[in-house]
């Protein structure tokens, strides 16, 4: 059965109980963009009783605090989180079984969300707030997750030595004429697992199975580094083109480190595949724990998530796109301009992966 939740804070009162709000600590680039350390508590151990959501989060960013307050004073309902890498989140939900405290698991990628699904740990939640905020392709099709923020994978080039006028798609990436030209991190990282997802939904499997051959053929370097890397890789010449997430980029343009500043002047940004299916986005997104002991109330904290404030601090925090029509992103990414997304459900990401595997394995993409 469906949790059922069709009005925004519906009989949600407030007198809560005073647990403290964790304090998310934003990592430095690494290779892998994430945090790496154990999952560890912010908080204090989560309540299950009295007006609170225990949050299991993924996302290390300190700017998400002030959603988690902005909740709270608008319902009464404290937020008590846990943070940690996506994995050891996962596991720990998984160890806690029945009794887990969680109700909320927030991360980024569907293909992370798709891992939390194929463990059954998440229940379908019906929410009318959620369905008119959230575009349906950025929904998981049974209600099992919700995208809350869209990041788009961008082609980033060198200006000195490319024109844009000579970018047009992913698939043009494997021509020959970018044969060692192309920086791009490894297959094992999500976010080119669901790109060479969304293709194989699109493309099906052989294409795709090309289109990575290709890839491979031109890159310039062994994939390393985190996207990042790539970006700076473009800049200092190892490479004329990267595949990238465009907020690092951002992060870059808006760093008050004038070698960074000079990174994202050197390149620029490109949005593939504008003539057809539009540009690959993936998402942040979040879900209803099978086992939530508090599950209206985490269904209120989804639905705030998509309110046009809450939209607002994501924007402005990671420079991520909301999913909220009518919500101003972030000055620097609103100089990038506006593009075509590629309407693809992202629920095919994680649903295509085994499939990916094979590809990237067979091709050689370290």
């Amino acid at each position: 059965m469906k949790l059922k939740r069709r009005t925004l804070f519906a009989g949600l009162t407030g007198a809560a109980m005073a647990i403290a709000i964790g304090c998310a600590s934003q990592s430095t680039d690494t290779a892998t963009d994430t945090t790496t350390d154990a999952a560890s508590d912010t908080a204090s151990t989560p309540a299950s009783d009295g007006e609170v959501v225990n949050l299991y989060s993924s996302r290390h960013y300190d700017t998400d605090n002030s959603l988690y307050e902005g909740f709270t004073e608008e319902t009464g309902i404290e937020v008590n989180l846990i943070e940690g890498d996506a994995d050891e989140l996962l596991e720990r939900i998984k160890s806690e079984g029945a009794n887990s405290p969680a109700d909320v698991y927030m991360t980024v990628d569907a293909g992370r969300l798709w891992l939390a699904e194929q463990e059954g740990l998440l229940q379908p939640v019906e929410s009318d707030v959620l369905t008119a905020a959230i575009p349906e392709n950025l929904r998981h099709p049974d209600g099992l997750w919700f995208g809350l923020t869209t990041r788009a994978r961008v082609i980033v080039y060198n200006k000195d030595t490319v024109d844009p006028s000579e970018l047009s798609t992913y698939e043009d990436l494997a021509d020959p004429k970018w044969q060692g030209r192309v920086c791009i991190r490894s297959s094992g990282n999500i976010y080119n697992l669901s790109l060479v997802g969304s293709m194989v939904e699109t493309m099906g499997e052989e294409a795709t199975q090309d289109w990575v051959e290709g890839l491979v053929s031109n890159l310039a370097r062994e994939p390393e580094g985190g996207d990042t890397d790539q970006i700076k890789a473009v800049a200092s010449g190892q490479c004329d083109v990267a595949i990238a997430n465009h907020y690092y980029w951002a992060r870059l343009a808006k760093s008050e480190d004038a070698a960074e500043q000079a990174v994202a002047e050197q390149v620029g940004i490109f949005f593939p595949n504008q003539d057809d299916r539009g540009t690959h986005v993936n998402i942040s997104g979040a879900g209803v724990l099978a086992a939530a002991p508090n599950p209206e109330n985490a269904i209120a904290f989804i639905e705030y998530l998509v309110s046009p404030e809450a939209q607002e601090i994501f924007a402005a925090g990671n420079n991520e796109y909301p999913v909220l029509e009518g919500v101003n992103v972030d000055p620097i990414v609103s100089e990038l301009g506006n593009f075509k997304v590629d309407a693809v459900n992202v629920a095919s990401y994680g649903r295509n992966n085994p499939k990916v595997v094979e590809i990237v394995d067979r091709a050689g993409w370290k």
